[in-house]
């Protein structure tokens, strides 16, 4: 295998790809959707369809091809027993995420590609099929999105006076562990939506609070948190810390998803 050039290295260069695979693996998912699908249950329980493999193979020969010393992480690999040593630079790859939304005919399932450095996650591609939308972050072009009207910056807004918008899972709406959470806030709205998709409403101003006190996997979190961050937002433990990544298990614990205090 020959070692690619310096350029390909460049964080400009592994965003354009990130968001490039995003994009497409997006076509892939329209298409099968349009056409139909089956969809199976996993050894976790959790659903897998066509799309999400087809998604993930899609992304995973592009990142192998164009930057292959950068090792990747995906989902579906991982539960197929495909374990990949990380130094302290990879990717990491939720080829379909929110497959329940998907399978149910909803809209709020996303692509997310990642690439994590020293623990942090730098740049940040994610895409949402349904909606025809691209985000991305990194490589010092702050958080932005791209559909039909071109390219535009984001950021996360300033609460309005008479609440916040949060957004819950909606795997998780009845948690009474998230009425606890919120009883010292004031809401103007809750909202319940399935994927990284309630990350990305955050980081673009449309809500303000997502509260995460479910499990969740690295491959779901890290490329929405680099957009949220670049927008102006933060994503942490309930003790303040930082979302950080390269975890044994790759497990997340809880997490506040926040846009302007």
């Amino acid at each position: 295998m020959n070692t690619p050039s310096i350029p390909a290295y460049e964080d400009r260069f592994l965003l354009d790809l990130a968001l490039r695979l995003a994009d497409e693996a997006a076509d892939l998912i329209r298409d099968i959707r349009a056409r139909g699908f089956a969809t199976q249950v996993k050894s976790d329980s959790s659903p897998v369809t066509e799309a999400d493999h087809a998604a993930e193979a899609h992304i995973l020969k592009g990142l192998r091809a164009h930057a292959p010393a950068i090792p990747v992480v995906a989902e579906e690999e991982m539960a197929a027993g495909i374990h990949t040593d990380t130094g302290s630079e990879f990717w990491l790859v939720d080829p379909l995420d929110g497959t329940r939304e998907f399978a149910a005919g909803r809209d709020d399932f996303t692509v997310n590609i990642a690439l994590v450095r020293d623990g942090r996650p730098v740049i940040g591609a994610v895409a949402l099929p349904a909606y025809h939308q691209l985000y991305g972050a990194g490589a010092g072009r702050g958080a932005f999105r791209i559909d039909a009207n071109g390219e535009q910056a984001i950021h996360v807004r300033t609460p309005p006076a008479e609440g916040l918008t949060v957004l819950a899972s909606r795997h998780y709406a009845d948690d009474p562990r998230l009425k606890d959470f919120l009883g010292g806030h004031t809401i103007a709205h809750l909202g319940n939506i399935g994927s990284a998709a309630k990350f990305i409403r955050v980081a673009e101003g449309i809500a303000d609070l997502y509260p995460r006190l479910g499990t969740t996997m690295e491959w779901d979190t890290a490329a929405p948190q680099a957009i949220v961050e670049a927008a102006g937002g933060s994503v942490t433990t309930p003790d303040g810390a930082t979302l950080a990544y390269g975890k044994p298990g790759w497990r997340n614990p809880h997490f506040i998803c926040r846009g302007a205090r």
